[in-house]
């Protein structure tokens, strides 16, 4: 189109067209134009993230089953090898994650290893499949970092503050990243403590810029030369954070926020499932937002192992009714990847229990309908949540400014199911131990050590830990393996096929564009 505008006005130009990742095969290129690969596999975010940047690589793979981007994934690992030596040791979970194993250990057979002979710097490597653990993408973020992207969207390491969060009538793209000194020491913390530290440091930029007052010509000169540019950047990058939490203060409190966090808390401990089921009808009914009813209700059904049909069958009129008819491809897709699914009839009443609660009124028979469901099936969060203990039993209030373990980043009720099984299998160095966990997870685990990565004495490397997530990480796991690598000792880097969070996985389900 652009070619044939051009030659409509007369314009004569020469054109460049650059494929990325990859050209699939030599286009038809008219004389001026010529085209071009760019072979992208890594962009550094920050000091530990490393994304792909393919936010495509969830729809394609876990909807579409397009296996295009295996190689890119080995490819990167074959980079990654290449200029940090020989891996210790290699674990993961997933059929993405053992396929895209497999294919970079035959490149590494077939092709030059340029990482042979190294030292080698990192000494686990674990990959993971998205669909491993849903549950953990689909709860509300609570750590600044997460709030800021489910809030703002952060989009490639930076972010758009609008004119709310600037106080100004101008938006302004903020970089987020280990180099903002103070993004990079409340990015992890729960929000509940976020505003105390911004108050508290704000009372300590003031104190500096206080020292002035009684300083003489040569102490004034050096305060301007060497401090103040850097407390300006300070003072700006504080008054920012500042307007960021007072909009997401804002943004959350007309939501019910707290509602919907008491909401979640009980599907993730299997409480109050009427209750959260009339929570979510109400959310459907009141058409707060489409994303939001999708995210509870997929909720639901993961953590009850598929909904019982007749609150599948309700809960879908609802939200067709309430979003429109377009979402019944939604619904499909959904149903397909895992997502929103439906018991059969199987797993859910007998004959004789239908013909019982046909006998007694609709809301006893809902009752009755939960308590003999509850009998006959399984849940595999429920009996995995119970192997791994990610809902951690408390005395007394969970202490979100020291926290005890990973729970912080969901307020101390769940810990990550992803980062639950990292931290096992790296404990126990290996799945022993774990059979019925990977049973409950449908299997495609693997543990493979490299030889002359096992002979290295244990040093810098054996602390060193890539973690790569197939189909998406979120903040909330990226904040809760930075702190278990800090209890542990380790050092964790991340390795992304993109940043994500629910509304961005739902997003990709979504048939009905806008």
């Amino acid at each position: 189109d652009i070619v044939n505008a051009d030659k409509m006005s007369g314009r004569t130009r020469k054109y460049k067209i650059i494929f990325s990742p990859q050209k699939v095969r030599q286009p038809h290129c008219a004389a001026n134009v010529t085209c071009d690969e760019w072979s992208f596999y890594l962009l550094p975010l920050d000091e530990d993230i490393i994304s792909m940047e393919l936010p495509e690589f969830f729809r394609d793979y876990f909807l579409e089953g397009d296996h295009r981007w295996i190689t890119s994934v080995a490819r990167a690992l074959q980079l990654l090898n290449s200029l940090y030596g020989p891996f210790g040791r290699a674990y993961g979970i997933g059929r993405c994650a053992k396929m895209s194993h497999e294919l970079w250990r035959e490149l590494e057979e077939d092709g030059e290893n340029d990482g042979q002979g190294r030292k080698p710097e990192i000494s686990n490597v674990f990959l993971m499949d998205r669909d491993t653990d849903y549950v953990t993408a689909l709860c509300s973020q609570v750590v600044y970092e997460g709030l800021v992207d489910d809030t703002f969207r952060i989009k490639c390491g930076s972010v758009d503050f609008g004119p709310d969060v600037t106080s100004s009538d101008k938006s302004i793209k903020v970089l987020l990243n280990a180099q903002d000194k103070v993004f990079n020491q409340i990015r992890n913390e729960h929000f509940s403590s976020v505003f105390g530290f911004l108050s508290q440091k704000s009372r300590n930029l003031q104190a500096q810029y206080d020292r002035r007052r009684g300083m003489d010509i040569k102490q004034m000169k050096n305060f301007v030369s060497q401090e103040l540019k850097g407390l300006k950047q300070e003072h700006r990058l504080l008054s920012l954070h500042i307007g960021a939490c007072e909009s997401i203060m804002k943004k959350k409190t007309k939501q019910d926020f707290q509602e919907m966090i008491k909401a979640e808390h009980s599907l993730l401990e299997g409480f109050d499932i009427r209750e959260s089921t009339s929570f979510i009808e109400e959310h459907i009914d009141r058409q707060v937002s489409p994303i939001e009813s999708l995210r509870l209700m997929c909720l639901l059904s993961i953590t009850e192992n598929g909904l019982v049909p007749k609150d599948y069958r309700s809960l879908k009129t609802q939200y067709l009714q309430s979003y429109g008819p377009e979402h019944l491809l939604t619904f499909h897709n959904l149903k397909r990847v895992g997502l929103l699914t439906e018991q059969s009839a199987g797993e859910t009443l007998t004959a004789v229990e239908s013909r019982v609660s046909k006998l007694v009124t609709d809301r006893a028979a809902g009752k009755i309908t939960d308590a003999f469901s509850s009998l006959a099936r399984k849940s595999n969060f429920r009996a995995i949540s119970k192997k791994l203990g990610l809902i951690p039993r408390v005395d007394g209030e969970y202490n979100l400014k020291v926290p005890p373990d990973m729970a912080y980043v969901f307020s101390g009720a769940y810990i990550p199911l992803s980062c639950k099984i990292i931290e096992q299998v790296l404990e126990r160095r290996g799945w022993l131990g774990l059979e019925e966990v990977v049973r409950l997870l449908n299997g495609n685990e693997f543990s493979v050590s490299d030889s002359t990565g096992e002979e290295t004495p244990p040093g810098e490397s054996q602390r060193i830990v890539l973690a790569i997530f197939l189909g998406g990480c979120t903040f909330s796991e990226i904040a809760a393996l930075r702190f278990l690598g800090k209890e542990r000792g380790l050092k964790f880097i991340f390795l992304t096929t993109a940043i994500t969070n629910s509304a961005r996985m739902l997003e990709a389900m979504i048939e009905a564009k806008a």
